[in-house]
């Protein structure tokens, strides 16, 4: 009766969201997209949109209390995007260049596991860095989620939840595990924001997202490193499909000119997103929904870990002190001129 009633409610929220779609791209996610940015995964529109579907795969012992904070965990899903201009360090959590190690290093043969351990391997802490640590830093923020559980710490909670669920976000996206992120090594610069923007912004909506309840991560490490490998296993189809569709479509059909606040700038065209969107036969759809049960593991994990601490007894809202730290720290953010740094930065 509890998994009828989850599933009710996660269906009723996708139906939200698809009578929102108007509201969602027009007012607020077209005013994100506006912003001049470095590269980010999913954009702004597809991190909250993630951290909220995620909330809907918790078992009923989680579900009150992440719900009661959806909109926290909606919010400050791109807060860790916000970071990259302030944190120098921030950046190569984002990704990973697999092709930089090869195929292999994915494997429990490949790189350590063990951070301090892949430092040796490599050289040093910068060469690590250089090339992304996106596996590593979702183990890192599981681990410190499941000691803010054991603490019954809500701010803490809330805020390690948040930002766990945008790295896992991260790792689940094919343009994340390449040193050609942006397709600047083969003349596709820009496909970077069509497949991870573009696409969710035009079809997110028609999407099936239902995914069920997430499940007990036995090896969450593990877990996070098969999401990285599962994402570079589709790299090639990104790149191939995109030059593809690009064979069929004149550069005048290619893009359009779209007003997006009071900016008129160049975006791939709806006809050629969509048929870009066609030929991947669903790949960016299948990633959301894959993502999106995957965050809700890592958190499921996290608690599960802790123990399984009674959620009702905590406070059921960050406090203000809480609320107000993260608001100084957009402000913050958001007040340092953009900027390319370190690491998958245009």
């Amino acid at each position: 009766m509890l998994i009828d009633e989850q599933k009710y409610s996660f269906m009723r929220e996708l139906l939200r969201l698809r009578l929102a779609k108007l509201r969602w791209l027009l007012l607020g996610v077209v005013c994100w997209l506006a912003l001049p940015a470095p590269a980010q995964a999913w954009g702004f529109f597809g991190h909250r949109l993630l951290n909220r579907l995620a909330v809907y795969t918790l078992p009923p012992e989680m579900l009150p209390f992440f719900k009661a904070n959806i909109e926290y965990l909606t919010t400050n899903a791109t807060r860790p995007d916000s970071r990259r201009t302030v944190v120098p360090t921030e950046a190569p959590r984002h990704f990973m260049d697999v092709d930089v190690y090869g195929d292999s290093a994915l494997t429990r043969h490949g790189l350590p596991r063990a951070y301090a351990d892949a430092v040796a391997l490599v050289g040093g802490e910068d060469s690590l860095l250089h090339h992304g640590i996106v596996p590593w830093q979702v183990a890192s923020m599981k681990s410190k989620l499941t000691a803010a559980f054991q603490a019954g710490d809500t701010d803490r909670i809330l805020y390690l939840a948040a930002d766990l669920g945008h790295y896992v976000a991260d790792a689940c996206v094919p343009l994340h595990t390449t040193r050609n992120y942006n397709g600047q090594l083969t003349g596709q610069r820009g496909i970077h924001a069509l497949w991870e923007s573009r696409l969710p912004e035009l079809q997110a909506a028609d999407y099936d997202l239902l995914t069920g309840q997430a499940p007990y991560l036995e090896q969450p490490t593990e877990a996070a490193w098969a999401a990285v490998a599962r994402a570079h296993t589709a790299v090639d189809s990104v790149f191939q499909m995109e030059k593809l569709v690009s064979g069929e479509l004149s550069e005048d059909r290619k893009f359009s000119y779209e007003q997006r606040g009071n900016q008129t700038i160049r975006v791939y065209s709806r006809e050629f997103s969509l048929a870009y969107h066609r030929r991947l036969g669903g790949q960016v759809e299948r990633q959301l929904r894959y993502a999106a049960r995957l965050i809700g593991a890592f958190w499921y994990t996290a608690w599960v870990d802790a123990g399984q601490p009674d959620l009702t007894g905590l406070d059921q809202h960050p406090s203000v002190a809480a609320q107000l730290e993260a608001e100084q720290e957009s402000k913050a953010a958001s007040a340092i001129p953009v900027k390319a740094l370190p690491g998958h930065d245009e």
